[in-house]
């Protein structure tokens, strides 16, 4: 077993707020850090506390990301380098993050990753200079057949809110999108108590944590922060049924959504997240009955994955598959689907075996500091780590489960989307 298992997170929160989670992997010579800040690209439209309703344009929070490296004087990502560490960011939904890996110099790279992260500097010139490397960012995505299938599926769970529109925004809405508007959204999320610091790998512990503390007891910050209230699904209109597009593909592309109907609280989305991977393994993974006969008959292929997204106010689910006979897929994932309950009572002689496989692999990332750190970066407002995974799976049943089937198993909450050869 992992030494990581047998070792004790140490969880602190600073004074201004800052979340600091330490994971000390003794023989390790790298270590990773990562800052999570609980704002993504849903967060365009978001009331702050005694104030009205605060709109900025699709794309903000992706465009933010991009300019926060660059300074008045110096650009991290250089700075990163020079230091002999690699650094990355990305925005997701729910979730931006900022991080880097080193074997050496760790003050000064975590001192880099908190000072860009907390010094904001946005002007006319940069914010403009940034829009044609975006809009190319975007143009490459729509050139993507499955891309471009993901985010239809998405749109169509939620149409008329921000989870319809793209990570980035579109080549249009990033046009408007103005220095003024990356300093509200600064302000507004990233404030140290809608943060967390994340340090997984080779160092003492406490003098990391007297470096941070020493950090942070330099700078100024808004007292009494409350997040605003994002106002992500408030309008979501009905499902979109069926979504089609003609693509230069070889071959159709199929996937199915499955809108949840449950605001998850941050204690129980663990159990959900996990009760859900549990219940698609057993139902669609690579040993399962199902997945073998669509196999063999050639409705489903290598291709055929599904997915569980889920965050504090929605989840959802998606399979989908490349396949020369797009109707008899859909018709054979919707029987499944609809027949869940009995088929995971028929399977209930596999769930152990599908859960200790599942530990296996999560105990197995614990011997690697970017394992961790990577899974960290995707629980969307969770801020668990894979230790708190172990612990919560070893407690699920197999009737926990049914957790998915109230939440998903709804059909007038599903959605079927294809992209088409174009010939």
């Amino acid at each position: 077993m992992s030494d990581l298992y047998q070792a004790k997170v140490l969880d602190y929160q600073l004074a201004n707020g800052i979340t600091v989670k330490l994971l000390p992997m003794p023989g390790f010579h790298q270590t990773y850090a990562m800052i999570n800040v609980n704002v993504g690209s849903v967060d365009t439209r978001f009331q702050p506390a005694n104030h009205g309703l605060i709109t900025v344009p699709a794309g903000t929070a992706h465009y933010l990301e991009h300019k926060l490296f660059e300074k008045k004087d110096y650009d991290a990502f250089e700075l990163f380098g020079r230091l002999g560490a690699d650094s990355n960011a990305f925005t997701d939904l729910c979730e931006t993050s900022y991080l880097f890996s080193t074997t050496g110099r760790l003050r000064e790279c975590l001192e880099t990753l908190l000072n860009f992260v907390q010094q904001p500097y946005f002007t006319q010139k940069k914010v403009d200079k940034e829009r044609g490397i975006i809009g190319e960012e975007i143009k490459m995505y729509d050139d993507q057949p499955g891309m471009r299938l993901y985010d239809a599926m998405v749109a169509s769970l939620y149409p008329h809110t921000p989870l319809a529109e793209d990570i980035a925004g579109s080549l249009t809405s990033i046009q408007q999108i103005q220095p003024q508007d990356l300093q509200t959204l600064y302000d507004n999320f990233y404030q140290p108590a809608n943060m967390t610091l994340l340090v997984v790998g080779g160092f003492d512990p406490q003098t990391v944590l007297e470096w941070v503390q020493e950090n942070q007891e330099g700078k100024q910050f808004s007292s009494h922060y409350q997040r605003p209230t994002s106002m992500i699904i408030n309008s979501a209109g009905q499902v979109v049924s069926n979504w089609q597009k003609k693509m230069a593909v070889q071959r159709p592309r199929v996937m199915i959504g499955l809108r949840g109907k449950h605001n998850w609280p941050a204690t129980d989305r663990l159990k959900y997240q996990l009760a859900g991977e549990l219940f698609f393994s057993l139902l669609f993974d690579e040993s399962s009955d199902n997945f073998l006969r669509l196999y063999n008959a050639g409705i489903i292929d290598d291709s055929f994955g599904y997915e569980l997204e889920v965050a504090n106010q929605f989840d959802y689910a998606c399979l989908g598959t490349v396949t020369d006979v797009p109707d008899r897929f859909i018709s054979e994932i919707h029987q499944i689907l609809r027949d869940s309950k009995r088929q995971l009572s028929a399977a209930a002689g596999q769930f152990n075996t599908v859960k200790h496989s599942l530990l296996g692999r999560l105990i197995g990332m614990m011997d690697s500091p970017e394992a961790v750190a990577d899974r960290f970066a995707e629980t969307a407002n969770g801020d668990w780590l894979i230790t708190d995974e172990v612990t919560t799976l070893r407690s699920l049943t197999i009737d926990d489960l049914q957790l998915i089937i109230n939440s998903l198993i709804e059909p007038e909450q599903w959605t079927t989307c294809q992209i088409l050869p174009s010939n």
